[in-house]
């Protein structure tokens, strides 16, 4: 048997160099890349390896470990899951910075790779700079924080312990019902030692997308309850796109007339004036789709793990026959859904082949398209730009400003606080990677590394970050990146002197206004400074202008499309109004004993709506 001596660095990258995938027809490298930020944990071992390969395998210097890896799952993300990104890092800070990162691929169940270094596996110099050293268990260190947020975790003690684990690895990061993220801690001294690799570990190896075929008796029972149904209302959820189901979701809806409700992930996969699309679903919903959850009988899901914002905590179809379609088996099986394993295009196309007659009650297609074209005249209402005299405009106004300025290319990215309510309502994408949203995590400081990464996955499509200033200053490095690589976003901040969202939650629970909006916190004599956001994002190397109206944003918005370089636009908005129409109950827990009789009036109001909870 023939073999490679190679170091536990440059095995690693090479195994990743011979892993291809198919798509549409071509074969292309499965991980594009590093994101890497180097320390003494990391650069003599992987900094060595990866220098030896650049530029066919593209090493990525980011600004912050955090960015970098939200940067490498925006970018999985807008592939579809059909490709993915590596990040190293070094030990203690630089590592624990991923660790959140972890958490919102998991939860979004999302592929990256992460390869933080670690302290000596010999401990011979321990304790080493930034170690943990807990006494009580020298095996551990700061990257044991992983394993609750990683799908698959190894820690690489000996060189030969490669041949096994990435193998796993790569199983966990395509495999489309536990896809997640993967960390790989590696020991400073052990990337760096060298061992006889095989030839054969290297060979060039082909991933194509695996599609699970649904068990008979499932199907079975899963089209029964279909052709008994009259009234029903699919959900769509990320898991169409993952499975590349959009085609599929279309020709079958359109076949049968059932009205289509989407989730943050599932949006855009049907365009937004779509006759059958009702729009958003649940707490952030439309009223034309909740309505129609109310009314349905029978909740078609497909590719959604239904989370409580989806299903106004348990109460808007608690008392539905549920169909759940996933491909992921505890996903199916949840809120007691009558499950059919499998995945989204497989399953739609079944149905179709084994339905072919199947159509919805003529009046249910009356009823819900009527209750469309109510919505979209609210929309509308809540899009248009403001009277002269209104005042600072609100979140809807400013998202109607940037839809009248962009165009079918145009993909919107945001994450946390109140814009991803305003979005999953009112954005109106005219193509499936219009909408990239990441809610599954609400991780503040996503939007513009999310934004980067979307724009290295798609450098053909004009990119818009929407971000509150609140989520800005905590994350803001990767404009810088976004510069160095050449890689344009356009940045429109919405500054409401806060975290508006939850000053309104906070209020909406009968709290007084309390430590989130700036005005409302304890600072000194002067008061919280108003932050100059377009002098920093100029800063940082990017183009930057303030509006200061909704007419001056249009504008702004254009000359933005127009540069070829990222370009940020700052505008003060309202951090109180939302838009009213639609919505659904969410619990949030509010406080039993208050001195305040809000509090106590919210908590009657809670109990109320509790009662259309199942248990």
């Amino acid at each position: 048997m023939t073999s490679q001596r190679l170091t536990v660095a440059q095995a690693l990258v090479r195994y990743l160099q011979a892993q291809f995938v198919e798509l549409d027809g071509q074969e292309l490298p499965l991980c594009a890349g590093m994101f890497a930020i180097f320390g003494h944990g990391n650069v003599a071992g992987l900094g060595e390896a990866l220098q030896q390969v650049q530029p066919q395998f593209p090493t990525y210097r980011a600004h912050n470990e955090q960015g970098m890896a939200l940067a490498a799952i925006a970018y999985a993300k807008q592939q579809r899951r059909r490709r993915f990104m590596a990040c190293t890092s070094s030990i203690g800070p630089g590592a624990t910075n991923m660790v959140t990162a972890a958490a919102l691929a998991y939860v979004n169940r999302l592929p990256v790779l992460l390869l933080p270094g670690d302290t000596f596996a010999s401990r011979t110099p321990d304790p080493v700079l930034q170690q943990l050293e807990q006494a009580g268990d020298p095996t551990l260190s700061v990257n044991d924080c992983f394993k609750p947020v990683s799908r698959y975790f190894d820690r690489i003690q000996r060189p030969e312990q490669l041949i096994t684990s990435l193998p796993a690895a790569i199983r966990v990061l395509t495999d489309p019902a536990d896809c997640g993220p993967v960390t790989l801690a590696l020991p400073q001294d052990v990337q760096t030692q060298a061992y006889d690799f095989p030839d054969w570990f290297f060979a060039r190896k082909v991933h194509r997308l695996r599609r699970p075929q649904p068990d008979a008796e499932q199907l079975a029972a899963a089209l029964a309850q279909l052709a008994k149904a009259k009234r029903p209302l699919l959900i769509a959820g990320g898991g169409v796109h993952y499975s590349g189901a959009v085609q599929a979701l279309q020709q079958w809806v359109e076949a049968t007339g059932i009205p289509v409700a989407e989730t943050q992930a599932g949006k855009g996969v049907l365009p937004w004036d779509h006759p059958q699309l009702l729009g958003a679903l649940g707490v952030t919903g439309s009223s034309a789709a909740n309505r129609a959850a109310a009314e349905a009988d029978l909740i078609i899901a497909v590719g959604t793990r239904l989370q409580d914002f989806t299903t106004g905590s348990r109460t808007l179809f608690s008392t539905k026959p549920l169909l759940s379609l996933n491909v992921a088996v505890p996903d199916a099986y949840k809120h007691e859904a009558l499950p059919l394993v499998a995945d989204a295009q497989v399953g739609l196309m079944s149905w179709q082949a084994s339905l072919p007659h199947y159509q919805v009650d003529p009046a249910w297609r009356e009823h819900y398209q009527g209750w469309q074209q109510e919505w979209l005249a609210l929309a509308d209402a809540a899009l248009a730009a403001p009277n002269a005299s209104q005042g600072l405009p609100s979140d809807a106004q400013v998202i109607g400003a940037v839809l009248r300025g962009s165009d079918a290319n145009t993909t919107v990215v945001c994450a946390a606080g109140g814009l991803p309510g305003e979005l999953h309502k009112l954005w109106r994408p005219q193509h499936e990677l219009g909408y990239h949203l990441e809610y599954g995590f609400s991780c503040m400081g996503y939007e513009i590394a999310g934004g980067l990464g979307v724009k290295m996955a798609s450098p053909e499509r004009e990119v818009v970050v929407m971000v509150g200033d609140g989520s800005y200053l905590m994350m803001n490095s990767e404009i810088a990146t976004s510069v160095m690589l050449g890689h344009k976003l356009i940045i429109v901040l919405l500054d409401n002197r806060g975290f508006g969202c939850i000053n309104r939650l906070q209020r909406g629970c009968g709290g007084e206004s309390f430590n989130n909006l700036l005005q409302d916190c304890l600072t000194g004599p002067a008061g919280a400074p108003k932050t100059d956001f377009a002098s920093h994002a100029r800063a940082l190397g990017a183009q930057a202008e303030q509006a200061s109206s909704i007419a001056e944003l249009e504008a702004a918005f254009a000359r933005a499309r127009a540069s070829q370089q990222t370009y940020l636009i700052a505008i003060d908005t309202d951090p109180m109004p939302t838009t009213a129409a639609g919505g659904n109950w969410w619990e949030v827990a509010v406080a039993e004993v208050s001195t305040r009789p809000q509090v106590a009036e919210a908590r009657a109001r809670n109990a109320t709506a509790k009662q259309q909870q199942p248990y």
